[in-house]
């Protein structure tokens, strides 16, 4: 006898440890749900107490697991007087389970295959809006300007007035030289139309060393408080009277927009 009730043991032990929760997990379970089931089979018919203290859980989460399974088919209840008894349902169930989810996948694919089309256009068209990024401040201007650097096509297109340029950015600060230094290490180029109260500011010679393309038109002519540089697919406005701040837009369309712009003011301008 007490050989018949060790092996006994032995097989039971060896039962136990022949599905684990990771491969319930493999089948959809969740990690909770799948202790729960497992603890639900060896017990047989149990209260929440006694799963609990099987799956080593708190009631609160044994109770979260035991309605999931239940909306999976896994778990029913009976009442034994005042105790309300939880029963695994049989492991078939888990085939059953499997059938239910491969149906609703068939419906969700079917239902994906009617909306794809419309999700495809308005995946397509999202990239035809604009992304628009702000800027505030002297610092945030800074900043800006800094994204100019990150040109792709080595080359900027600019149109300034030189006065309200200078009026917040020195021409002799520590930034200002910062950048262009930077900007010629990099070998992007300038091509700049520029309005100013005077004559031209730039020589030949030092635009020749600085990488740089200039044209002049009397601020007479283009009076705005306004700088405007073309990067790329990107286009940045400085605004610099009164409150000072910027923004980058990047679109194609608007950037090759103000491409033309400045083709055109650059046509009309002056070379010195």
């Amino acid at each position: 006898m007490r050989l018949s009730i060790s092996f006994y043991f032995i097989n039971l032990y060896n039962v136990n440890n022949m599905i684990t929760s990771s491969q319930l997990r493999e089948l959809g379970l969740s990690e909770n749900e799948a202790k729960v089931y497992l603890a639900m089979l060896e017990l047989g018919p149990a209260t929440v107490l006694e799963i609990a203290a099987k799956a080593l859980m708190n009631r609160p989460t044994v109770y979260v697991q035991i309605e999931s399974l239940k909306q999976r088919g896994l778990v029913s209840t009976q009442s034994k007087g005042k105790k309300q008894i939880f029963i695994a349902e049989s492991p078939s169930q888990l085939e059953s389970m499997l059938e239910r989810e491969q149906k609703n996948l068939e419906v969700k694919k079917e239902e994906l295959s009617r909306m794809l089309p419309d999700l495809t256009t308005m995946f397509n068209l999202s990239d035809q809006k604009p992304q628009v990024r702000y800027f505030e401040g002297k610092a945030g201007l800074e900043k800006m300007r800094d994204e100019f650097l990150k040109t792709k096509e080595k080359i900027i297109y600019g149109i300034s007035s030189i006065d309200q340029v200078r009026s917040v950015f020195p021409v002799n600060t520590i930034n200002i030289k910062n950048y262009s230094d930077r900007r010629v290490e990099k070998g992007i180029r300038v091509m700049a139309v520029y309005s100013h109260k005077g004559e031209p500011v730039y020589t030949k010679e030092e635009n020749e060393s600085r990488l740089r393309q200039v044209r002049y038109i009397d601020s007479d002519k283009m009076k705005f408080d306004a700088d405007i540089t073309i990067f790329d697919d990107s286009m940045a406005i400085a605004f610099l009277g009164g409150s000072l701040f910027g923004v980058i837009i990047s679109q194609k369309e608007i950037a090759e927009s103000f491409k033309n712009l400045f083709k055109f003011l650059w046509s009309v301008a002056e070379e010195k």
